[in-house]
């Protein structure tokens, strides 16, 4: 049973509830599937902790998603609801020194307590189907457009809209610089 776990875990990083879901599927006894998923665990092939934050950074890398579509992806995949805040929390934490140095949030901007995470995914999808939307000639209906892209992907409404805002500012700068665009 090892050996099916191993070939299950071949192709990328699984979660634990994903792990036992496809052994039991496969006809295991659960008490053999409790065992090899500790024997697993052990050995470090399986660590939750580390498949959600590897989980999140590839989203953020490949295909940006908001806070929102993460969780639920995440809790699809089975990882605890308090791991997933943590991991989540860590994608917005201000990046740098010790926490003492730090000035406290309300001192400081929305950037630079790194509560800009979903905001630079949010541009990052714009940028990446900007060609797309630039199709559209009708610059309200081009944004309501990246609104509806935003928010399919599980932006907030302020991200979206903040998001939007900005990318239609400079796409429109484009297109009446170059209207074969």
């Amino acid at each position: 049973m090892l050996e099916a776990a191993a070939r299950f875990l071949e192709a990328r990083p699984r979660s634990v509830a994903e792990t036992r879901r496809r052994l039991l599927d496969a006809g295991y006894p659960t008490s053999l599937v409790e065992t090899a998923l500790a024997r697993l665990q052990d050995l470090g092939y399986l660590d939750d902790a580390a498949f959600a934050r590897a989980w999140v950074e590839s989203r953020d890398r490949a295909h940006p998603r908001g806070e929102a579509a993460l969780r639920r992806e995440l809790a699809r995949k089975g990882v605890s609801d308090e791991l997933i805040a943590a991991v989540l929390a860590a994608r917005t934490a201000p990046r740098g020194g010790p926490e003492q140095l730090r000035p406290p949030p309300w001192m400081t901007s929305p950037a630079a307590r790194g509560d800009d995470a979903d905001a630079a995914a949010a541009r990052r999808l714009l940028q990446r189907r900007t060609r797309a939307l630039l199709q559209e000639l009708d610059p309200r209906k081009r944004r309501q457009k990246a609104y509806a892209l935003l928010a399919r992907q599980g932006f907030d409404p302020e991200t979206c809209r903040t998001a939007v805002g900005a990318w239609s500012e400079a796409a429109e700068a484009v297109t009446d610089a170059d209207p074969d665009v």
